[in-house]
């Protein structure tokens, strides 16, 4: 089973260009899949053969991780590397019959992405002090994630060049390695110059360092790394729940639809492939007032 998934991993690279990171996801998903099925079937992962898996180990494999309390998207993610990886298989001729054809999809719990109202927003930007290098940083973070929308994997990725104030824009990287250009505006534009003229240079330990955005050590921003940055503002600003990087992009979307902005340009400054993903921010700030209402007002009840 290693061996297709090597080839399957390398048509996903050279192929279909998929990003380093979708291509980690679909890499572990299918060997924690590997591990439940030698299991259950007590053979060595190794011996394990794509002709051994039928519909009804699937289901077991997805009862499985319900009962250990994966989430639903997790859930659904596992199980769409798995008919990606079948559906390759099946088109080289591995296999005659895909044993994922007639496992059904589960029904997701409708959720609505978090963001922040624009008091709160202005509150966890504006938290860092002014002239503390990292506070530099962290601003100009903050400030371009509000600015330009982008995932945190392509804040992550984003290096000196693909930066154009006179133009305003981002140059990034999205999903399936397409690139598009992402919005900078002006608060964003300022705070990034400083940064880099203040506080950036005394980060970098080698000039020939890319990353727009380092750590203490003077390496590349991780994921995690902003993560934490977030979360330390969001105490400081006393805001409650679960504020990350997406709380940024789910803010981003919704003030300007709010503000009246088209919904196919929000789409296309998000990078969505389908409308009907960005269409869920239109009934968002409506929601969430409703959940701020009930919640609070005391003659509700």
């Amino acid at each position: 089973m290693y061996a297709y998934i090597d080839s399957f991993i390398y048509y996903l690279e050279t192929e279909r260009n998929y990003s380093p990171h979708t291509i980690s996801n679909y890499r572990r998903d299918l060997f924690h899949g590997v591990d439940f099925f030698a299991g259950v079937l007590g053979k060595k992962d190794c011996d394990l053969e794509p002709g051994d898996i039928n519909s009804k180990l699937v289901r077991s494999y997805l009862g499985d991780l319900y009962f250990n309390k994966l989430a639903k998207s997790s859930i659904s993610r596992r199980l769409a590397a798995w008919r990606s990886f079948y559906r390759y298989l099946s088109r080289e001729g591995v296999v005659l019959k895909n044993p994922l054809r007639n496992v059904a999809s589960l029904k997701q719990d409708k959720k609505l992405p978090n963001f922040l109202f624009l008091e709160d927003c202005k509150a966890i930007i504006e938290a860092p002090f002014k002239d503390e290098i990292l506070s530099m940083r962290d601003r100009a973070l903050m400030e371009t994630l509000y600015s330009s929308g982008i995932r945190v994997i392509e804040l992550v990725n984003l290096d000196l060049e693909d930066l154009d104030f006179s133009r305003g824009e981002l140059l990034v990287m999205g999903k399936g390695m397409k690139e598009r250009l992402a919005p900078l505006g002006a608060y964003a534009r300022k705070a990034l110059s400083i940064y880099l003229e203040r506080s950036r240079p005394k980060l970098a330990r080698d000039i020939f360092e890319k990353a727009v955005f380092l750590n203490y050590k003077g390496f590349r921003l991780t994921d995690r790394g902003i993560r934490k940055i977030l979360k330390k503002y969001a105490i400081e600003a006393g805001l409650q729940g679960n504020i990350s990087p997406h709380t940024f992009r789910h803010t981003f979307a919704t003030h300007l639809l709010d503000g009246g902005a088209d919904l196919r340009a929000v789409q296309e400054m998000l990078g969505h492939k389908n409308l009907s993903t960005t269409q869920i921010y239109t009934h968002l700030t409506k929601e969430k007032l409703r959940e701020v209402y009930l919640k609070h007002h005391p003659r509700v009840k």
